[in-house]
């Protein structure tokens, strides 16, 4: 069926999102009459109201924010005050697990949305199963869990927590909430951004913010997303509604911009604590997650200095180093595809063409891969990092907002080495030994580079093993919901495993494994005919730019090579 773009009104959930604003503008270039930007944050919904009145002033935008999973009451209430107050928790409950009435339908969010603007089509770039699965079902079922013995207030509390933070009600009350309101309101077309959960990866994904591999949150996620499909799935059979269109991105989405500044995480921006090396705790008798010192932080005019490095902004994921971006776009990681391309295959798709992308009517060959164009424009974003590495003489080496720990411990790794030694023949040439004491000579000497590894949550284990320089926070040993002051027995094992996971390691033991790794690509270049110059080997001597006889040592492709062989987390397909 066609649907005529050109003078109609349309309604973007997400729409200052990443891919929202992308098919923002591609619905511009369509001809539509009014664009109605939903955002959570009524800022980021005003931002991109202004930018389209510069862009396309002829345009009519209206904006709406809030949090269309919850009424409209409680629509600017962040989810952790709707579960940290008594009677919100009583209303949410109520909305979620009582049959669907008139009361509950009227009084959502997206009703009131729909019902004042009556869109002809509504498009939702909304990471739903995100805004889901992270609420954390499985750290809130844990303090239920050992909250049963304490009948008493907090008892309730959590137990409600537990309730509240289940995904399934929560997502069939979401879909049967936007199918009514679409149907009482003659929405022609509902078309979803969706996702897979693991950028296109399988369940050897290594990018996940847990020492579980994948993390239940993100298994979480994938689940929830597949749960939602196949309820649009019925949707679409459902007499009386829209057409019901899903577009499921399966990679990484990029980008928004590329720059240099100060690293926010969560919105906030990563302070330079100031460690001095004499401050390195003991291995000894147990571990304690939070550091019970004061943070000292390096400062500058009485303030306290933030991370600042050049970065690539990914929208809704985060900014990212060069070399956490160029580890997860490698060929072989997580790639990635422009929400530019996205916006066209949701026009096409609006407008009756047949992408072969839409996952309600071809449920097992609807993802969207990564592509020609990201693959092409990849060298584009990575010069321009390189360019503001040189010009500002900072390294942007790992922020620890991708994930996982690992992946910022393997950058600063190979970081330190490439400071230390090069190359690949000047790894090979020392001894374990000696790399462990160059390595810890340069972090010990530099405060700027020591400050940059433990503020973003990565501590540094010295040569001798039994020393930890770290900062107020450690992203391994794992979070422990709950309990930010969690304390850990330290036995060797655990140790091995901390290290292993995510903390940058001096030993010579670790220095050995480097070798070894390196001996084992230089082995795999080697075995590559040097008559074969077919297309059958992607890394050769020209990915690895040999010269001479010897490698330069990249960060990325080295930690994209131990997540590819050594973790076995290569994409498939």
């Amino acid at each position: 069926m066609l649907v005529e773009i050109n003078k109609k009104k349309a309604l973007v959930l997400g729409g200052a999102g990443l891919v929202g604003r992308a098919i923002c503008r591609q619905l511009i270039r369509e001809g539509i009459d009014t664009l109605v930007v939903c955002s959570l944050y009524e800022h980021e919904a005003l931002a991109f109201k202004d930018l389209l009145r510069v862009e396309s002033p002829q345009l009519k935008v209206e904006i709406e924010w809030g949090d269309v999973f919850l009424r409209w009451s409680l629509k600017d209430v962040s989810r952790a005050e709707v579960l940290s107050e008594a009677t919100n928790r009583e209303v949410f409950l109520h909305d979620v697990l009582t049959p669907l009435n008139r009361n509950i339908l009227t009084q959502s969010t997206f009703f009131h949305f729909l019902n004042k603007h009556k869109p002809d089509i509504v498009i939702d770039s909304m990471n739903t199963a995100s805004v889901l699965a992270y609420q954390n079902i499985f750290g809130v079922a844990k303090e239920t869990y050992a909250s049963l013995k304490q009948m008493d207030e907090h008892t309730r509390e959590v137990t409600e927590r537990l309730l509240c933070t289940q995904y399934i009600p929560q997502l069939i009350r979401h879909v049967q909430i936007f199918l009514q309101a679409m149907v009482e309101n003659k929405t022609r077309v509902y078309l979803k951004i969706g996702t897979c959960g693991t950028g296109g990866m399988g369940l050897n994904i290594p990018y996940t913010h847990s020492e579980d591999r994948p993390s239940q949150m993100l298994l979480a996620k994938s689940a929830i997303a597949g749960a939602h499909s196949l309820l649009m799935f019925l949707m679409a059979r459902t007499p009386g509604g829209p057409i019901i269109k899903e577009l499921k991105p399966a990679a990484a989405i990029a980008w928004k911009g590329v720059g240099f500044g100060p690293i926010k995480k969560r919105g906030k921006p990563i302070l330079l604590e100031d460690v001095a090396v004499g401050e390195a705790v003991d291995l000894t008798g147990q571990l304690s997650k939070k550091n019970q010192n004061s943070a000292k932080y390096l400062c500058q005019n009485g303030q306290p200095m933030p991370l600042e490095a050049p970065y690539i902004d990914t929208g809704e994921n985060g900014l990212f180093s060069l070399g956490e971006f160029e580890t997860l776009t490698d060929e072989g990681q997580m790639e990635f595809i422009t929400p530019e391309e996205i916006a066209e295959c949701a026009v096409w798709e609006i407008k009756g063409g047949n992408t072969g992308s839409d996952i309600v009517a071809a449920f097992d060959n609807s993802i969207l891969g990564p592509t020609y164009r990201a693959g092409y424009m990849r060298n584009n974003a990575i010069n321009r990092l390189k360019t503001l590495v040189e010009q500002t003489d900072v390294d942007s080496v790992a922020f620890e907002i991708l994930g996982p720990p690992r992946l910022s411990k393997l950058l600063y790794e190979g970081y330190l080495l490439k400071k230390c030694f090069a190359t690949f023949n000047g790894v090979l040439s020392v001894a374990p030994e000696r790399m462990s004491q160059a390595l810890q000579e340069l972090v010990c000497e530099d405060l700027n580079l020591r400050s940059r590894i433990v503020s973003i949550g990565i501590p540094i284990l010295l040569s001798c093993g039994k020393k930890l320089l770290r900062g107020q926070h450690m992203a391994i040993p794992a979070d422990v919901p709950g309990n930010v002051m969690a304390q850990f027995e330290i036995t060797d094992a655990r140790l091995q495993h901390w290290a292993h996971d995510g903390w940058v390691d001096l030993r010579p033991d670790n220095m050995a494994v480097w070798q070894k790794r390196l001996h084992y690509i230089k082995d795999m270049i080697d075995s590559i005919p040097e008559d074969d110059s077919s297309s059958c080997f992607a890394k050769g001597e020209q990915y690895w730019e040999v010269q001479g006889g010897d490698i330069p040592l990249s960060l990325a492709k080295l930690a994209s090579w131990v997540f590819t062989h050594e973790d076995q987390g290569k994409r498939m397909k």
